[in-house]
């Protein structure tokens, strides 16, 4: 049950970008007089169809990928023989290069459009949580972790600097946009003494196995009291710190909730520092086995409307930056291809076997926008290869011939058909070999 869960969510997700991609495609036609054919979600055998005008919108068995069929246009169809009439003046090729130009990018360009609109929800609706350095760094405590000492953290470093810039949220430091970055290091205080630590290029592979390379410990200090809880009944303040649970000694968050969980008291006791004073409250559990109130190092950030279009914006980008730069990696050999690209077999560990709309949401507002990244590929067969034929010909002023577009779709085809195959083929192969 739990792999279907997996599997249903990377179809929705899947099913959902294709829709909108080959949607910018219909519209841009659609809007140049261009005749579209077919509208597909999925790949032949045809399960379901219907006809609106000139146009059969349908839904596909294979559900990795879908198309359009715009008159006049050499596509994964290689339907020869129509291009062997005369253009139609309602036929692709018969339009001017720069509007067939905006319909193949219209694809592209909705993709791009609907994950940052998908960043932007996120925001808005789920606002964010940072972990204060200064907290952490004055009263927490960092574990370090067998990669983080591999490559050079001792125990009792704090950390102050990420590539050489200070930084406020704590959680900075896991970010793939920051461990990816050229010449990425992490700058430490040890012992009173500045330590920079260099990232090696292929890290980001390693944290992928072991992302609490770096585990945060937080303060058991009171941040936020959420409403009717015990944290409110007793009138806890933000600074209280917590020091004893359920008789037990306490020094930081995780050793509050480990008392609790010990326990098989219907009531909690325990004792806050208040001033120099201790404090000390026994009162019954609710429906829940919770004091009632998050760290102080754990900061909730709620933004309006406004705001979070421009803070889900420059996630969205900074996401497609990280893709674009773990490419560059790729191709320069600093990270294995075979340990970083994944197809939908490997995609669908990424969903987790239990349906979470934010974690949904996440994941498919990353892959629109990396589904347009790979699109935009100067390779034959995808947008960017009729883009490249395209932009050429703007440029020379020479329109590239029918059998020479018609070879490369062939060659693009033979191409990503052989590229698809390893791709599954690795994912199986990962699946049963421990790296």
């Amino acid at each position: 049950m739990d792999v279907l869960i997996s599997v249903g969510q990377l179809l929705l997700s899947l099913s959902f970008l294709v829709a909108v991609h080959e949607l910018g495609h219909l519209l841009a036609a659609k809007y140049f007089g261009m005749r579209v054919e077919q509208f597909s979600i999925g790949f032949p055998p045809k399960l379901w169809s219907f006809r609106k005008g000139e146009t059969e919108y349908a839904v596909s068995a294979i559900p990795l990928g879908g198309y359009v069929k715009i008159s006049g246009m050499i596509d994964e169809s290689l339907d020869t023989e129509a291009m062997k009439e005369p253009p139609k003046p309602w036929e692709f090729r018969s339009k001017p290069a720069w509007q067939r130009l905006i319909v193949m990018l219209g694809g592209i360009a909705v993709n791009v459009i609907v994950g940052i609109l998908i960043f932007i929800g996120l925001t808005y609706f789920m606002g964010d949580l940072y972990l204060s350095k200064d907290d952490i760094n004055r009263a927490g405590k960092v574990e370090i972790g067998p990669l983080a000492k591999e490559i050079g953290f001792q125990e009792g470093d704090k950390i102050v600097q990420i590539n050489g810039k200070d930084f406020y949220d704590y959680l900075d430091i896991l970010r793939p946009d920051n461990l990816i970055a050229s010449n990425a290091s992490f700058t430490v205080d040890r012992g009173g003494q500045l330590v920079e630590i260099p990232v090696p290029h292929d890290f980001i592979e390693k944290f992928k196995k072991d992302m609490e390379f770096i585990r945060f410990r937080l303060p058991a200090e009171v941040g936020s009291i959420a409403p009717g809880s015990i944290a409110e009944k007793v009138g806890l303040k933000t600074g209280d710190r917590v020091i004893e649970v359920q008789g037990q000694k306490v020094e930081y968050w995780d050793d509050i909730t480990r008392a609790i969980n010990e326990s098989k008291d219907s009531k909690v006791t325990f004792a806050v520092m208040r001033d120099g004073e201790v404090l000390r409250f026994e009162e019954e559990f609710g429906s829940e086995r919770k004091i009632g109130f998050t760290p102080k190092a754990q900061v909730p950030v709620n933004y309006t409307l406004w705001e979070s279009i421009g803070v889900g914006t420059r996630e969205a980008f900074t996401t497609l930056y990280t893709q674009i730069m773990a490419f560059g990696k790729i191709f320069r050999g600093e990270l294995s291809f075979q340990k970083n690209i994944s197809g939908p077999i490997g995609m669908v560990q990424f969903y987790g076997p239990q349906f979470d709309w934010p974690r949904f949401w996440t994941i498919t507002g990353l892959l629109s926008l990396v589904l347009a990244f790979m699109n935009l590929l100067p390779i034959p067969a995808l947008d960017g290869g009729h883009v490249m034929f395209l932009t050429f010909e703007m440029v020379s002023g020479r329109k590239p011939s029918d059998k020479f577009l018609e070879t490369a779709q062939k060659v693009g085809m033979v191409f990503l058909l052989a590229l698809m195959v390893f791709i599954f083929a690795n994912d199986i192969i990962k699946i049963f070999t421990v790296n």
